[in-house]
């Protein structure tokens, strides 16, 4: 075949490029393999900054319910003390207020009113008297200032200024004497 066939017309240009359209071309297949290589690749790489990024996500959400939580509790904490510190400034006035009526002071008239209106506030609040005569004598909410006894069952047989507390805080202590009690039953 390497004769000349002058039947034959010479492939032009055109038919040349047809040709080899129409014929497969490997390295166009080599490439693409490539590119779906390197797609692959690339989707794995942002697979993983995405779990990274979600993972730091999940830490930072915590850290801000942390902060939130802390604060919360300290804002809480901070109400409560500022709350006991303006109760224990009156007090005084409570302990002027009981000794009225123990005197009869407080049976009627204006005074009696603001009693009511000042022990429904602090009621409010959640102020709670304590030491009673009779009750059993604890040191961390009693100072006894007068000791009557062996001290085998002590209780309060004076209480000379009653103690307060409020919510689980004790606001002051209740000043008291001591005796001792009837036996504790034995059980």
């Amino acid at each position: 075949m390497t004769e000349f066939d002058a039947d034959r017309d010479p492939l032009t240009e055109a038919a040349r490029t047809a040709a080899s359209e129409a014929a497969p071309d490997t390295s166009q297949e080599a490439a693409g393999a490539g590119s779906a290589d390197q797609a692959v690749d690339e989707l794995a790489q942002l697979t993983a900054e995405l779990d990274k990024v979600g993972t730091e996500l999940g830490y930072a959400k915590a850290e801000i319910a942390n902060i939130r939580r802390n604060s919360l509790a300290r804002i809480d904490q901070a109400v409560a003390t500022e709350r006991a510190s303006v109760v224990v400034k009156f007090l005084d006035v409570v302990d002027d207020l009981d000794r009225a009526r123990a005197h009869g002071d407080l049976e009627a008239g204006p005074l009696k009113a603001l009693s009511d209106k000042l022990a429904g506030v602090f009621g409010g609040l959640g102020l709670e008297a304590f030491g009673d005569e009779g009750d059993a004598f604890d040191a961390e909410l009693h100072e006894a200032v007068q000791m009557e006894g062996d001290g085998g069952n002590p209780v309060l047989a004076a209480v000379l200024r009653k103690g307060y507390r409020l919510g689980d805080r004790v606001l002051r202590t209740a000043m008291v004497t001591v005796t001792d009690g009837p036996p504790a039953p034995v059980e």
